[in-house]
């Protein structure tokens, strides 16, 4: 196994995201600044300028042509990839934790935190293809669960939107309505707060991971819990192979280098390399 690390932020890091083919990494962190990277040799690239916070998330569009990200600085961002200009901005009244674009990419689904009196919610806005269309007001908004959602995704179709955070809770939306469709049982759910939820490459389950030393195997379409995987430490970050069908619950191997907690995780869309993150310095190991 090749490593390569990639220096380039000032603070710790917070997500990391492929774009569709697998030859860009974006990365976000506490230092305002996403940036962007070739993924098979560490290159940065360039970096995206405007937010006044901590940036928590970000997801690019199918073609490459289009980044969102979501900030502390209690707003979402547009911008245009290859050039680095920023298209548009999404205010709230609290920061923005998560961003995910639908399948086609003609919608966002954003999630805002506790902030001030305001509750958690979801929102759901509309990319319009010409920048200069675009505009602020959500299509959706449902007001979420006491606490944080740390991670909000579109299920199949753009049909649902599934969330998960702080309540333990995993939950079903349906993406038109806001109505909550399912949840996850207490009883087989989580005990701690949630960190992170990632879908498989085809949509069909999704996996989340947790403060209570547990990661979980869900269905995406009927929230059935498929097999848990229970560690030594509390689950910051998980992510799946696009490959493999299935995840092996023996380790088969492992990274040295780190020295301290692992904040974000992501596989390459080929499947054969990945990148995990701590503090501020990115490390990307190659099969």
């Amino acid at each position: 196994m090749r490593p390569i690390l990639m220096k380039g932020h000032e603070r710790p890091l917070t997500f990391l995201k492929y774009n569709r083919d697998g030859d860009l990494l974006f990365s976000c962190a506490k230092d305002h600044t996403p940036t962007v990277w070739f993924a098979d040799n560490g290159e940065r690239l360039g970096t995206y300028r405007g937010h006044n916070g901590a940036v928590w998330s970000c997801d690019v569009s199918r073609d490459s042509m289009l980044l969102i990200t979501g900030s502390a600085d209690q707003s979402a961002m547009l911008w245009n990839v290859q050039t680095g200009q920023q298209l548009f901005t999404f205010n709230f009244d609290s920061p923005a934790r998560s961003v995910d674009f639908s399948v086609g990419d003609k919608l966002a689904v954003i999630t805002t935190d506790p902030f001030m009196g305001h509750t958690s919610a979801i929102q759901v806005k509309t990319i319009a293809e010409d920048p200069e269309d675009q505009i602020g007001e959500s299509a959706l908004v449902i007001k979420g669960p006491q606490g944080r959602i740390n991670r909000a995704i579109w299920g199949p179709l753009n049909r649902t939107i599934i969330s998960a955070g702080e309540d333990t809770i995993v939950r079903v939306w349906d993406s038109e309505t806001g109505k909550l469709l399912i949840e996850s049982e207490k009883e087989v759910g989580h005990k701690k707060p949630i960190t992170s939820l990632t879908k498989s490459a085809d949509g069909s389950h999704f996996i989340t991971g947790s403060l209570d030393k547990s990661a979980k195997l869900w269905d995406t379409r009927t929230l059935t819990l498929i097999k848990t995987y229970v560690t030594e430490r509390p689950v910051n970050a998980v992510t799946m192979s696009p490959l493999l069908d299935h995840i092996l619950q023996e380790e088969i191997g492992g990274v040295k280098g780190h020295f301290g907690p692992i904040n974000a995780l992501a596989f390459n869309p080929d499947g054969k390399s990945y990148v995990g993150i701590k503090k501020s310095n990115i490390i990307s190991g190659f099969t």
